[in-house]
Order: structure tokens, then C-alpha cells, then sequence
């Protein structure tokens, strides 16, 4: 008898146990006198905060038996989602097809591969919508596909909510001043929001937008360096997010950010951490030199070797 990958693949999903818990790390920056806190989200196996929500979504739709042996799991990404997408995929026995700009990265197109999942590129003319509107039109002539939908998909944000916002909740004693984060989908902004408002009603909830295509001001979305984050539109998630203020990052302020990271703090992480911790530093210099402020450190730096990060005069 031959079995179903699905079926081979069962007792193997210990590389599931290594998602989340992640450490809340100090940044001490002596200049500024400001001291951050990072969520070391680039730990995560497949190497970024995705993993989360591709173990959530997956065993979700496993649990109430939305995925069959024959299944197909088919996600428009960026790149970070349909990485760990392939990741849980293969841990868990089904099969994944990933829609991919052809702008994204070589490596983030070759880690894809790499897990064993299929990569197909589209030509993007509207950004993310391209994607989605292409995914739900193989859905609709193939009942094998399986669309976890992740920038609709409440569990995107419930479960930031229920595990990232509350491991932030355990590691830092309050109160906490503000979180401060990008959004791609809008699912950590939405659920680390709603988690530390819970606890803290007066922290701040800030969202990192590139000055670029900063889209929550009002502007119109243009070409930024700043890879993983607004994709063209604002995401429904985002809409739920209990959002205080949005603060503008310049790309090549991003970029420096990133390379200071690497230098200064030995963390090799990719350019939406940079940004992050550029925002976050603004905000924590403008609360005060106690203040506690927390932000995301999304993703490792290998899948950006071909990008401007690691262009020399840049």
C-alpha cells in the first residue's frame, strides 16, 4: 500500500514545539539613553513571527477537518508566511503551493523550495491583491486548495493575542508604555494590541508604516525597501487593531537601523526589524527615559542577501 505524505508524516511535528515562547530582549542604546524591548521572533524554526500563524491556522483547519490527505494548503505571501506555511506543511503531512511576486528575493523563493513546497511567481500589478485574487480563483476550480487567508483570518490575530501578546505579558513587568510594530497582515498589531490594552488600558499601540507608502496617513502606496510590510493595501485585520498612532520610517533609515543591529547588537535580522526598532526608539525618546516600549524583531537576515541590506554603499 502506498501511503498518502500526509499519512507519513504523522509522530514527525516536534519542529512544532519550537514555535513561540521566544525571549523579550533588552536593547540598551546608550546614546539615546532609551532602553527597548524585542520580541526575538527570528527564532522561531522557519526563522520568522510566521510560524505562528501557520501553526495556528493548520492545526486549526486540521481540527475541524477542512484539510483532507489530498489537501493542498495555497497562500499568497511576501515570502516570511508562505516560508513557514512549507514549513508546517511538510511537518504535518500536506502538500503546499505558495503565489509569490516575482519581485521577492531569491532566497525567500528557495527556502519555499527548499521545504518542498511549489512556488508559483505572478507578474504584480496591484501588490498583495494580485495574489489573493489569483488564489481564490484557483480555489474556485480546485477543491483541493485550502486557503488559510491570512490577512482576513481572525485566528491570525487571536492567536498573537492568546501567545505573543501574553509571553510579552509574563516576561515584562508592567506597566508597559507602548507596543510598536509593522503590519503586513495587521494580526500582531491587532492581537498584541488588544492582549497588553487588556492588561495595560494606557499603553500605546503604535504601527510602523514606511514613509514611503505610509497608507495609514492617507498616502498612496509607492516603492519602499522595507520588505514584509504594507503591501499595497490596508489589510482587514488591521481594522480590529485598537491603534493609537502610526509613525513613518523612512527606507534608508530602516536599512541603517537594520545594519546597526548587526553591528552593534550582533542580531542578524532582516530590514522590517530595523524599521521596527527606528519607530520604537522615536517613541520611546519621546515617553522618557523609563519608559517601556516593545517592539518586534521579525525575521533573520539570510533571505535579503540579494536585497539593498546587504549592497555595499547603500
Amino acid at each position: 500500500m502506498t501511503l498518502s505524505r500526509s499519512a507519513t508524516a504523522r509522530g514527525s511535528r516536534a519542529a512544532l514545539s519550537l514555535i513561540g515562547n521566544t525571549p523579550l530582549l533588552p536593547l540598551h542604546f546608550p546614546a539615546e539613553r532609551v532602553t527597548l524591548f524585542a520580541k526575538c521572533e527570528f527564532l522561531n524554526p522557519s526563522g520568522s513571527i510566521k510560524d505562528r500563524l501557520a501553526k495556528c491556522v493548520i492545526l486549526d483547519a486540521e481540527e475541524r477537518g477542512l484539510l483532507r490527505p489530498d489537501s493542498i494548503i495555497l497562500e499568497c505571501t511576501s515570502g516570511n508566511t508562505g516560508i513557514a506555511l512549507a514549513m508546517v506543511g511538510t511537518v504535518t503531512g500536506y502538500r503546499v503551493a505558495i503565489l509569490m511576486s516575482e519581485s521577492a528575493s531569491l532566497e525567500r523563493r528557495r527556502l519555499i523550495e527548499q521545504f518542498g513546497a511549489e512556488l508559483v511567481l505572478f507578474k504584480s500589478n496591484e501588490g498583495y491583491e494580485t495574489g489573493i485574487k489569483l488564489s481564490e480563483e484557483m480555489a474556485g476550480r480546485d477543491s483541493r486548495y485550502f486557503l488559510p487567508r491570512q490577512f482576513e483570518n481572525p485566528l491570525n490575530a487571536a492567536d498573537h493575542e492568546h501567545t505573543t501578546g501574553q509571553e510579552i505579558l509574563e516576561a515584562l513587568p508592567g506597566p508597559i508604555d507602548a507596543f510598536v510594530a509593522g503590519y503586513g497582515t495587521g494580526g500582531t498589531l491587532a492581537g498584541v494590541g488588544r492582549a497588553l490594552k487588556q492588561r495595560y488600558p494606557k499603553a500605546k499601540v503604535v504601527a510602523m508604516e514606511p514613509a514611503e507608502a505610509a497608507l495609514l496617513c492617507g498616502e498612496m502606496p509607492c516603492c519602499h525597501w522595507i520588505e514584509g510590510v504594507t503591501g499595497g493595501f490596508i489589510p482587514p485585520l488591521l481594522r480590529s487593531a485598537p491603534l493609537d498612532d502610526e509613525y513613518k520610517v523612512r527606507s534608508a533609515d530602516a536599512l541603517a537601523m537594520t545594519r546597526r543591529l548587526h553591528r552593534d547588537f550582533g542580531l542578524l535580522v532582516g530590514t522590517s526589524s530595523g524599521a521596527n526598532v527606528s519607530a520604537a526608539l522615536a517613541i520611546a525618546s519621546k515617553l522618557g527615559p523609563d519608559a517601556k516600549v516593545v517592539t518586534i524583531l521579525c525575521d533573520r537576515a539570510e533571505r535579503y542577501f540579494s536585497t539593498r541590506l546587504f549592497a555595499l554603499g547603500t
